[in-house]
C-alpha cells in the first residue's frame, strides 16, 4: 500500500511540473497549476498513472496498447475527477469547451491523446526508476507524510468550497503585483 501512495503522490508531483511548464509554454493566463493548499500535486496525474500501472501486463508490454488504453483510463480519470471537484467543491480546474471534440467541457480528443503519449515514457523510463525509489522509503515516512497529505487535501477541499480556486492561492500576498 506504501507503494501506491507514493506513486500516486510522485506522480501528482511531476504532473503539477508538467502542468506549470506547459501552462508557461502556451502563455496560459493563469499560469499555476494549484490543486492543494500546500503541496504541489495535481491529483488527476497520480491518479491517472496509478490506472496506468495497473493495466495488464500485456497490454502494458506493447506500446500501441499502452497508447489506447493509456489514453482511455486516464480520460476516464481526468473525467472523474472533474466531476468530483465539480459536485463536491463547484470548483472547474479546467474546461476543454473551447477545443473540439470535447464531452461537456471536462475531457477532449486532444488531451486524451496526450495522456496516451505520457502513459510511454511513464510506463517504460520513469516507472523503472522510481519503483526502485519508491521501495525504499520506509514505512515510518509514509504513514506522517500521508497523514500530512491527507490533511492538506481536507483543507483544499473546504477552501475549494468556501472561495474556489482563488483560496489556494495563499502564496500571491508574496508576489510583487506585476507578476500576479
Amino acid at each position: 500500500m506504501d507503494r501506491f501512495f507514493w506513486q500516486f503522490f510522485l506522480y501528482g508531483l511531476l504532473g503539477f511540473v508538467l502542468e506549470c511548464a506547459f501552462a508557461r509554454l502556451t502563455h496560459s493566463p493563469k499560469p499555476d497549476r494549484k490543486c492543494h493548499l500546500l503541496l504541489p500535486v495535481c491529483p488527476v496525474y497520480g491518479l491517472g498513472a496509478l490506472c496506468i500501472l495497473l493495466l495488464p501486463p500485456g497490454v502494458k508490454a506493447s506500446p500501441l496498447l499502452l497508447f489506447l488504453a493509456g489514453a482511455g483510463v486516464a480520460t476516464a480519470c481526468e473525467w472523474g475527477m472533474s466531476l468530483f471537484y465539480e459536485k463536491l467543491t463547484g470548483a472547474v480546474f479546467w474546461d476543454y469547451h473551447a477545443l473540439p471534440f470535447n464531452l461537456g467541457g471536462r475531457v477532449c480528443l486532444l488531451f486524451s491523446l496526450f495522456w496516451g503519449l505520457l502513459a510511454l515514457p511513464m510506463t517504460y523510463l520513469i516507472q523503472p526508476w522510481l519503483e526502485s525509489w519508491v521501495g525504499a522509503i520506509p514505512a515510518a515516512v509514509t504513514i506522517p507524510f500521508a497523514l500530512f497529505y491527507l490533511g492538506d487535501a481536507a483543507a483544499s477541499l473546504q477552501i475549494l468550497r468556501l472561495r474556489g480556486t482563488q483560496g489556494l492561492r495563499w502564496y500571491r500576498r508574496f508576489t510583487p503585483s506585476e507578476a500576479r
